[in-house]
């Protein structure tokens, strides 16, 4: 499947495509395009476009994309539930839901200021979803102890 969004991911743009990859569809094609072309192209390519107004996989309410995918596709992982609490904070500057939104919106940031290319980003960005995946699943009751 071929999936389409607007240009310059930074939060929802990212986590969407790690959530399909790992969820919904491994072998799905992300394309980034100017705002304003987003639609046109989907019809040209046949692909799904997201986290655009107008579009079926968008924000609805209170919640954003990331969330819609996980309804729409029925993901019942209780470190997706985590982590899409985490991924609605950051991207809709609710810090106070989630202490990760923070940093999350603080490193997605810094990577779309330091990284021009969306799919050098993309790619970046996978690993750090893959990272707070494992962080969700596995390892939220560990604490860094270390004292010098």
């Amino acid at each position: 499947m071929n999936w389409i969004t607007r240009e310059r991911p930074k939060i929802d743009r990212i986590a969407c495509p790690w959530l399909i990859k790992n969820f919904v569809d491994s072998e799905a094609i992300f394309y980034y395009v100017p705002k304003e072309q987003v639609f046109e192209r989907a019809r040209e390519m046949s692909a799904i476009p997201y986290d655009i107004d107008g579009a079926e996989y968008s924000h609805y309410g209170d919640q954003c994309s990331f969330d819609y995918i996980v309804a729409k596709h029925h993901i019942d992982d209780p470190a997706i539930k985590e982590l899409a609490i985490i991924v609605r904070a950051a991207d809709t500057d609710r810090f106070e839901m989630a202490p990760q939104a923070a940093g999350l919106w603080a490193i997605s940031a810094g990577l779309s200021h330091t990284i021009r290319d969306d799919h050098q980003m993309l790619e970046v960005g996978l690993k750090i979803y893959d990272a707070l995946y494992a962080w969700a699943k596995y390892l939220q009751n560990e604490r860094h102890t270390w004292k010098p």
